[in-house]
């Protein structure tokens, strides 16, 4: 006997399965003879009144329940099948390569950083001694820019593909199984190196290969046809597709493609900030307390519309991380990148968020001379010059600086540095600056009144602390393709994939793009044979 059940309860008894449990059996009147099994199938947190409400969605039943990833999701050995080249193994590289497996296509993955134990040593650099590896960092490396920063799973893209076999996959590959019913899932940066790794392994039980510092430094195409790359090694890689899935920081891969003359478009992204508070505020503010007790740690969402000078933007927040850090993530020297994580128990005493604001072709005017790279040039001089400020401040000889700018919010409404600053996550520190001189003229008038309208909405918003520069939300640079087959609009068999391409905006959308990329492939060549 099998049962489904909705259910409105506090969250005392929604987060504790034992109390669960028995309010259950006492509701249903279940026979204190009859086993009883139980599993959660959806859970939301409803916190629109001071009574906060947990929302779940149960199934109750006298057998247990069966393992149904036990034998779902097996990768037959592909060692000897024809080969899909696959460039980047960020998620929409790693399940690109796990697909082509289930359609028997052996993939080679091949990535410029290192594999995620290796990557720790790179990324413990940034933050304590300041050096930048620009290969290896918090963007570049196996599981790309997501593995270290943070791993939420929560997707709006639901008509791009199978949202619950990604979950089920990261299950299947040691995530928690929570993130098979939680409304927005996380797996948690301390979490998720262990699963990228089991998803390297899988791929290499079946006969893949995964090739570590392996850049890509040119593409070969015949005929405006792909045939394959070349690495920096010299090394010629060839197969059936090539699947281009090298994030939105590739930076390298954009040039080489304007340089090879396929086509390529500038594209619109967003710019800011990240704003650092206490948790407790958070709390306070989302549930109407800062004692959360079994709540989890409390995250926002915001959203306004500014004018300045005739001129329309929109300011959002952006990749929240409750219970988080903020950290290091330029992926070259004489820049300066920040953005947040979580780890799995969001325990951190403090919360940040990225607040942005989207930028378009009129933003970039001056650079128009790059063409379709403009949009990336403009998103460079921004953290160029973040970078060039803080070392003039600072007066320092190394190129070697992380240390971010950084202002309370109440000191840039009124255009004045900070006499001092919050308490902060990020470890390689922060100097008091002026963002009116970092950012933009357009995007400071707009976080400004976007702050504004956010501290009407969450009573003393402002009492938090920019620290920037806010500007890899998404891909500068759009590589497009054809909306049926996926394939590149001038260069067969070539895939542009996930973030970098212009066509995901995270991990789980990412990797449905991968997917969907070989599938793809495959339907277009394979099964016309």
């Amino acid at each position: 006997m099998k049962k489904t059940l909705s259910l409105v309860t506090k969250p005392e008894l929604a987060f504790d399965d034992q109390k669960l449990s028995d309010f259950v059996k006492l509701q249903e009147k279940w026979p204190s003879d009859l086993p009883f099994f139980f599993q959660k199938i959806k859970q939301s947190i409803d916190a629109r009144k001071r009574d906060i409400k947990v929302v779940l969605e149960v199934e109750i039943s006298d057998q247990p329940f069966e393992n149904e990833l036990e034998n779902k999701y097996s990768y037959n050995d592909v060692s000897d099948q024809k080969t899909i080249i696959i460039v980047g193994s960020g998620p929409a590289g790693l399940f690109a390569a796990l697909r082509s497996i289930e359609l028997g296509f052996k993939p080679i993955v091949l990535e410029r950083g290192k594999d995620v134990r290796a990557r720790r040593r790179d990324i413990a650099a940034i933050n304590k001694l300041q050096i930048v590896d620009p290969d290896s960092n918090y963007c570049f490396g196996e599981g790309g820019a997501g593995t270290y920063s943070d791993g939420k799973l929560y997707t709006r893209s639901k008509k791009r593909g199978d949202i619950k076999r990604i979950l089920e996959i990261f299950v299947k590959h040691g995530a928690t199984e929570k993130i098979l019913y939680e409304a927005h899932p996380h797996i948690g940066t301390n979490k998720l190196p262990i699963v990228v790794s089991n998803l390297r392994e899988s791929i290499l039980k079946a006969g893949g290969e995964i090739w570590f510092e392996t850049k890509v430094v040119d593409f070969l195409v015949e005929k405006n046809e792909i045939k394959g790359v070349k690495t920096a090694d010299g090394k010629l890689w060839k197969g059936e597709a090539v699947i281009l899935a090298t994030g939105h920081s590739a930076r390298d891969i954009f040039e080489l493609l304007h340089q090879k003359n396929i086509k390529i478009e500038a594209k619109p992204f967003a710019l800011g900030v990240r704003v650092e508070h206490f948790q407790e505020f958070v709390d306070q503010c989302q549930y109407h307390t800062a004692e959360r007790g079994v709540l989890p740690a409390a995250a926002y969402s915001l959203v306004a519309q500014t004018y300045h000078k005739g001129i329309q933007r929109g300011v959002f927040s952006f990749c929240m991380c409750p219970g988080g850090f903020i950290v290091p993530s330029s992926t070259d020297k004489k820049e300066l990148v920040v953005n947040g994580m979580s780890p799995s128990r969001r325990d951190s005493q403090y919360a940040n968020s990225g607040v942005v604001v989207s930028v378009n072709e009129n933003d970039w005017e001056q650079f128009k001379s790059h063409g379709p790279l403009a949009a990336l040039e403009f998103q460079k001089s921004v953290e160029q010059k973040a970078f060039t400020y803080i070392k003039e401040k600072l007066k320092l000889d190394s190129d070697d600086i992380q240390v971010m700018p950084a202002q309370k919010i109440k000191d840039f409404y009124m255009g004045k540095i900070s006499k001092e600053l919050n308490p902060t996550s990020y470890q390689p520190g922060l100097l008091a600056s002026d963002f009116y001189k970092i950012l933009p003229d357009g995007v400071a008038q707009a976080l400004k009144q976007g702050f504004m309208e956010f501290s009407k909405k969450m009573k003393n918003y402002d009492r938090g602390q920019m620290i920037g520069i806010e500007s890899r939300t998404s891909s500068p640079v759009r590589i497009p393709r054809d909306r049926e087959s996926y394939e590149h609009l001038e260069i067969k068999r070539l895939y542009p994939c996930g973030e970098g391409a212009g066509y995901a905006g995270g991990i789980v959308s990412a990797a449905m793009d991968g997917e969907r990329c070989v599938e793809a492939f495959v339907s277009q060549y394979a099964l016309k044979k």
